[in-house]
C-alpha cells in the first residue's frame, strides 16, 4: 500500500470507530464491551504472533511495563471513551481527544525533559481554546444522550490516560520491546484490568448476539484495534513520526461527519470555529515539532 493508502486507511478507520462504539450500547455494559473488544484483538494478535514465530517470552519486569501500558492505553482510556459516548455524541468525544497531541508533548516534557517550542505553546493555547468554544454552548443546552459535563469529564480522563499510555509505550519501545508483542500483551492485560473492574462493580457479563453488536465488535477489534494501528505503524516507518502525526488532525473531522449523519449532531458557528481552532492547534504543535531547533 502506498503512503496515501496508509494515511487514508488510518484516518477513515479510526475516524469511524468513534461512531462504531455507539453500536455497542444496549444490553451489554460499556466496561464489558471494552473487555470483549480487547480480549478478541489481543488473542487474534497472539495467534498471529505465534504463526509468524515471533518471540513471546519476556521477563517479569517487561511484563509489568506492558501491563502498565495496557492498564492505561487499552483499559482506563477506552473505559472512559465508552462512558463518555453514553453522555455526548461520538464526534464531540473525538474533538476532546484532538488534545492528545498536546498532552503527549506535555508528557514528553514532564517525563523525558523534551524542550517545549514556541509553536507548541501556541498550539496548546489554540487547542484548549477550541475545545472550550465547542462545548460551552453544548453545556448550556445539552447534547447527545445525557449529561454533557459528565461526558466531557470522561473524555478528558480518557485523553489524559491515553497520553500517559503513549508515554509508557514510548518508554517500552525505547527499551527494545517489539511493537507487535507489546501491544498483544498490552491489549490482553488491558482487557483483564477492565474485567476485574466490571466484576468488582458487579456489572453482568452479558452478550448481545444481534448483528449490530457482533459486526461492530469485530470491526472495532480487527479494524480499529489491529489493522488501522498496523497501517499507522507502516506510515510512521515511511515518513517519520512528525508527518505521520497529522493523522490525528484529520480523524476528528471524519468522526464529526459521521456524528452529524447518524447522531444528529447540531452544527453551529461556535462548533465550527472551535473545531478549526483545535485543528490549527494540532497543526501548530506538529509543525513546530518537525522544525529543527536553533
Amino acid at each position: 500500500m502506498n503512503i496515501l493508502g496508509l494515511y487514508l486507511t488510518s484516518v477513515l478507520i479510526w475516524g469511524s470507530t468513534w461512531l462504531a462504539i455507539t453500536f455497542q450500547f444496549g444490553a451489554v455494559p460499556p466496561a464489558v464491551s471494552v473487555v470483549y473488544r480487547f480480549a478478541l484483538a489481543g488473542l487474534i494478535l497472539l495467534a498471529w504472533a505465534r504463526t509468524k514465530g515471533l518471540p513471546l517470552r519476556f521477563s517479569l519486569g517487561e511484563h509489568l511495563w506492558m501491563a502498565l501500558q495496557g492498564f492505561l492505553l487499552f483499559g482506563i482510556n477506552y473505559l472512559c471513551v465508552y462512558l463518555a459516548e453514553t453522555e455526548i455524541t461520538s464526534g464531540l468525544v473525538a474533538v476532546v481527544f484532538s488534545l492528545l497531541v498536546i498532552l503527549n508533548i506535555a508528557g514528553a516534557r514532564l517525563f523525558f525533559g523534551t524542550p517545549l517550542k514556541p509553536f507548541t505553546m501556541l498550539g496548546a493555547a489554540l487547542g484548549i481554546g477550541g475545545v472550550v468554544l465547542v462545548f460551552l454552548p453544548e453545556i448550556g443546552r445539552g447534547t447527545g444522550r445525557g449529561d454533557p459535563t459528565l461526558g466531557i469529564a470522561f473524555a478528558l480522563g480518557g485523553a489524559l490516560t491515553a497520553s500517559l499510555g503513549n508515554i509508557v509505550a514510548y518508554r517500552n519501545h525505547g527499551r527494545g520491546l517489539p511493537v507487535v508483542q507489546m501491544n498483544t500483551f498490552g491489549m490482553i492485560y488491558g482487557a483483564l484490568f477492565v474485567a476485574v473492574f466490571a466484576l468488582v462493580t458487579r456489572q453482568p457479563f452479558l452478550f448481545d448476539w444481534s448483528p449490530r453488536y457482533l459486526i461492530s465488535l469485530v470491526y472495532l477489534a480487527v479494524f480499529g484495534s489491529i489493522l488501522a494501528f498496523g497501517a499507522f505503524l507502516a506510515l510512521l516507518g515511511r515518513i517519520g513520526a512528525d508527518r505521520a502525526g497529522y493523522v490525528t488532525v484529520a480523524i476528528p473531522i471524519v468522526a464529526l461527519l459521521f456524528s452529524g449523519l447518524f447522531e444528529g449532531l447540531r452544527w453551529h458557528m461556535s462548533l465550527v470555529l472551535g473545531i478549526l481552532l483545535c485543528l490549527a492547534g494540532n497543526v501548530a504543535v506538529l509543525w513546530g515539532r518537525g522544525t529543527p531547533q536553533r
